[in-house]
């Protein structure tokens, strides 16, 4: 870049730019820390000590998710945030699904062990993020805070029996042409693919090569420890493929991920989408759920001799996702449009089974070894809320109820085709109070019922305009109070 190219000030600033390497050596070692479960204590006082003597910092971004799984996020000032990290309040009447206006402060509680550098180019110089919790105005976790409810059964799980909870996941998305695609959907009435090619075939250079190119170096330099991207089936879609992680890391780096995509795209003038499915007649996106479960460095899901090499700890842990199936199924496909995706000519994962082979299943049963032996859960959307997802998998897994359902495995049973057929399955459910508990479980079916109530009853063969500008990760508040 020329001199002349720098907006006028800017060569005076002296905010933080680090090179990618660079980005990606810091991300590591915090990664580490993590997964070592260095005690919060000894990070907050390594984070509060770097911010303070690191002057080209001006502010820290602090991410933190809705109910229905949206990422919201805050700067706060570098300098005030060294002297009221404990006492960081919002309003959470203003967020969908959290508090009403009467009981409307809510704190923020920073998760230090979830810090990042980001790069300057895709979020600003000057900036470093970090995940927190919600908690209610007397400091205790807030109800509807379901990350705080996802790090609490981790932590239990770890301290009760030793266990870690792995995951990894496969998420799908579209690229398509212009700013806002899904925000002006209501006045285009359809998306514009960037690239035609399919399932693996993108030339260097191209919109969807480039911007999956981009994505991948931004996800390398934030620690993600890429291991495959590519194009997918359908035209104009992507999936970009990184390691597992322990449970609450991989759900927040699902949102980074879907964030930094968004970023990405609307650097180059594009839109990434992660509506399950934008267009009728080519195959939707999904968001695999590759999950295990380990102690003392041992995979709990690996047996040689096992049925397909999966321990009967494993099978158990089948048997309890495929028995509440139903009643989870909302929580893993949150959407009207979501229910497009799970149709039988596209690959669509909405039988009731397991299989090592059967890509219709539900539960596929990966070829592993000791290390990578694992369970794929492939009826999960991408506009799931990924906390969620994580805990209605892994606490059904391990404490759900086994079904007396002849030969359950192989049953001839299906996934709910419509969102109203999952809400009733939903509310009629002991266990997903259990998951939720009974207020937070009520709050949710609303929102899930007010947005499809916005929306015709019947998918039909098109994509209607509501069930995208209504959508809990695209719509318009403006739109939203019109109707």
């Amino acid at each position: 870049m020329n001199s002349t190219d720098i907006p006028a000030g800017t060569e005076l600033r002296d905010f933080l730019a680090l090179p990618y390497s660079e980005l990606e050596d810091l991300n590591l070692r915090a990664k580490a820390q993590r997964q070592e479960r260095v005690p919060m204590r000894a990070l907050q006082e390594e984070r509060l000590r770097y911010l303070a003597q690191e002057p080209r910092i001006k502010a820290l971004t602090v991410l933190f998710s809705d109910l229905e799984g949206r990422l919201h996020m805050l700067d706060y000032d570098k300098k005030f945030l060294l002297r009221a990290h404990d006492n960081l309040t919002f309003d959470g009447s203003s967020i969908r699904g959290f508090t009403a206006q009467r009981e409307s402060d809510l704190r923020l509680s920073l998760d230090w062990s979830a810090f990042y550098w980001g790069p300057a180019d895709i979020f600003g110089p000057g900036k470093v993020l970090v995940f927190s919790d919600v908690l209610d105005r007397e400091g205790r976790p807030f109800s509807g805070d379901i990350r705080g409810a996802l790090k609490k059964l981790a932590n239990e799980c770890y301290t009760k029996e030793g266990y870690a909870l792995n995951a990894a996941n496969e998420i799908e998305g579209f690229l398509f042409k212009g700013l806002d695609a899904e925000r002006r959907f209501h006045e285009t009435g359809k998306f514009e693919y960037v690239n035609t090619g399919g399932y693996y075939h993108s030339l260097p250079g191209d919109p969807l090569r480039t911007f999956i190119d981009t994505v991948a170096e931004v996800q390398r330099a934030m620690g993600f420890q890429n291991e495959k991207d590519h194009p997918e089936v359908a035209p104009s879609q992507f999936e970009i493929n990184y390691n597992y992680g322990e449970v609450v890391a991989a759900a927040d780096q699902i949102q980074l991920y879907k964030l930094i995509c968004r970023q990405v795209a609307t650097k180059l003038g594009l839109t990434a989408s992660f509506l399950p499915k934008p267009v009728v007649g080519v195959n939707g996106s999904g968001m695999h759920t590759n999950v295990s479960v380990s102690k003392n460095g041992k995979n709990l899901f690996w047996d040689p001799k096992g049925s397909e090499q999966l321990s009967s700890f494993g099978w158990k842990f089948v048997d309890r996702i495929l028995t509440h199936g139903n009643d989870i199924c909302l929580m893993l496909n949150s959407s009207v449009n979501s229910y497009r995706r799970l149709d039988p000519h596209f690959e669509a994962p909405n039988q009731l089974k397991a299989s090592a082979i059967d890509r219709g299943s539900m539960i596929r049963i990966p070829i592993g070894n000791e290390r990578s032996m694992r369970t794929e859960v492939r009826s999960v959307a991408p506009d799931a809320n990924p906390y969620m997802v994580m805990l209605a998998v892994f606490k059904t897994g391990l404490d759900g109820t086994v079904s007396s359902l002849k030969n359950l495995r192989q049953a001839d049973r299906y996934l709910p085709d419509n969102i109203y057929d999952a809400l009733d399955a939903f509310r009629n459910s002991d266990w997903t109070a259990k998951l939720l508990g009974e207020e937070v479980k009520q709050r949710y079916a609303d929102l899930k019922e007010a947005s499809a109530d916005r929306c015709p009853r019947l998918l039909g063969t098109v994509v209607k305009p509501e069930e995208v500008m209504f959508h809990h990760e695209v719509y318009n508040q403006y739109l939203w109070s019109l109707f």
